[in-house]
C-alpha cells in the first residue's frame, strides 16, 4: 500500500484557470454600479445570439437564438430537456461505454435506460444495423456522445450520417447529441455537430456547456440547442422550477464562446504533452490491448481485464481492481460505472507533475495485481 498522498486521474474537470476574457467580462458586469439583471429563463439574448452564431460557423446554418436555452450547468439542462420530451416508461437508448451520470438523470426524468453495448474490439463502432435492431416501439430518444466520454472515440460525419438514415425512418424518435467536449479534438478531421446534418423531422437536439472545452469550470453554465417550440417548453420548466443563470456567469460564457478558437487552442496545447505521456505509458503496459489513440476528450479508457482478480462477477472484480489501485496511491474511474467493467477511465487533464507521479504507481500496482491472479 502506498504511503504517499493519493493522486487522482479520476476528475472530469481540468485544473486550468478561467480564461482572462471570461473573468474580465464577469467583472465588468459586477462593476457596472447597477443591480444585476435577472435574465429571462431562456438566457440573455446576447449569449444566445453568440451561441447561435458559433453553431452557424460550424455548419448548422439554420440555428437562431430562438433555438438556444441557457441552463444552470449541463446536467440541469439534460434533466430539463428529458422532462420536456419523455413520458413515463419512455426508453432512452444509450450506447455504452457512456458517461456515468446519464443513468440517474434519465431515471429522474421518468425514462427507462436501455443500454446498447459497443465493443473495444472494433474501436466502438456503432453501425446502422446495431441501431435498427436495438430500437423498440418504446424508444423515444437516442443519446449519443460525440466526442465520447469515456473512450475518446470520435464518430465521423460518414458514421453519424449513416446512423441518421435509420433515425429518419422513425420521425417520433429524438436524437440527442452530448457535445460538451466538441472542441477537445486531436484529429485532422473534426467531428461534426449533429446540428449540421439535414433534419427534416426536427429530431436533432444538442446538449453542451462551458466547463470542458472552454475552461469555465465551476461557473455553472450549460445550454441546449433544440427546435424553437421545444426551447420554449424547456425555458418554461426552468422558469417554474428555478432561476436563470446569474448575469456575471452568462457574461463570462459569452466572452468564452466569442473567443472559443483561442481558448480551445490553448487547452489543446496544454493537453498535448500529457496525452502523449499517458498514451506512451499505456502502450508499454503488458496485457493491455492496443486501440487507436483517443481522438477527442481528455481521457483514455484502457482495457485492464487481464488484471482483474477472481470474483463472482466482472463488476465485483472491476471494483476490486479500482480499490487496489487506490490503495496504491492512484485514483481512477471504474469502467463499470460507464457500462464496461474491467476498463478504467484515466484523465490527462491534470498538472504534469500529477501524471508523472501517477503513471509509475499505476504500473506498479497492476504488476502486483497480476502476480496475485
Amino acid at each position: 500500500m502506498s504511503s504517499s498522498p493519493l493522486v487522482s486521474l479520476a476528475s472530469g474537470y481540468g485544473p486550468y484557470p478561467t480564461p482572462a476574457v471570461a473573468v474580465e467580462a464577469a467583472m465588468a458586469t459586477l462593476r457596472s454600479n447597477r443591480a444585476l439583471p435577472v435574465s429571462a429563463a431562456e438566457g440573455q439574448p446576447e449569449l444566445r445570439a453568440a451561441l447561435a452564431s458559433h453553431y452557424r460557423q460550424w455548419g448548422a446554418t439554420h440555428v437562431t437564438p430562438e433555438h438556444v436555452v441557457v441552463t444552470p450547468g449541463g446536467k440541469a439542462g439534460l434533466l430539463t430537456l428529458l422532462q420536456a420530451v419523455l413520458q413515463p416508461g419512455d426508453e432512452v437508448l444509450v450506447p455504452t461505454p457512456a458517461w456515468f451520470g446519464f443513468w440517474e438523470v434519465i431515471q429522474r426524468a421518468g425514462g427507462v435506460v436501455r443500454l446498447l453495448p459497443l465493443s473495444a474490439d472494433d474501436n466502438y463502432a456503432f453501425t446502422p444495423a446495431q441501431l435498427a435492431e436495438a430500437l423498440t416501439p418504446r424508444t423515444r430518444l437516442l443519446l449519443l456522445t460525440n466526442p465520447n466520454n469515456p473512450t475518446g472515440r470520435l464518430y465521423t460525419r460518414a458514421e453519424v450520417g449513416a446512423l441518421l438514415e435509420v433515425t429518419q425512418q422513425h420521425p417520433e424518435l429524438l436524437v440527442l447529441s452530448d457535445e460538451i467536449y466538441d472542441l477537445v479534438q486531436f484529429g485532422e478531421d473534426p467531428t461534426p455537430t449533429l446540428l449540421s446534418f439535414p433534419d427534416p423531422h426536427a429530431q436533432h437536439l444538442v446538449l453542451n456547456g462551458f466547463s470542458k472545452s472552454l475552461e469555465l469550470v465551476g461557473w455553472g453554465v450549460g445550454y441546449l440547442v433544440v427546435p424553437p417550440a421545444l426551447a420554449r417548453k424547456c425555458a418554461a420548466i426552468q422558469f417554474a422550477t428555478g432561476k436563470s443563470v446569474p448575469a456575471p456567469a452568462q457574461a463570462a460564457a459569452q466572452a468564452a464562446v466569442e473567443a472559443a478558437a483561442a481558448i480551445a487552442a490553448d487547452l489543446l496545447a496544454r493537453l498535448a504533452p500529457n496525452r502523449a505521456q499517458l498514451l506512451y505509458a499505456l502502450a508499454a503496459l503488458p496485457h493491455v490491448p492496443a486501440l487507436p489513440p483517443p481522438a477527442g476528450t481528455y481521457y483514455a479508457f484502457p482495457d485492464l481485464r487481464a488484471y482483474l482478480p477472481p470474483a463472482e462477477s466482472k463488476e465485483v472484480a472491476s471494483a476490486a481492481l479500482v480499490t487496489h489501485l487506490k490503495s496504491n496511491g492512484v485514483e481512477v474511474v471504474d469502467g463499470t460505472s460507464c457500462g464496461t467493467p474491467g476498463f478504467v477511465r484515466l484523465s490527462y487533464a491534470v498538472e504534469p507533475a500529477v501524471l508523472t507521479e501517477a503513471l509509475p504507481r499505476l504500473r506498479t500496482a497492476l504488476e502486483a495485481m497480476r502476480k496475485r491472479i
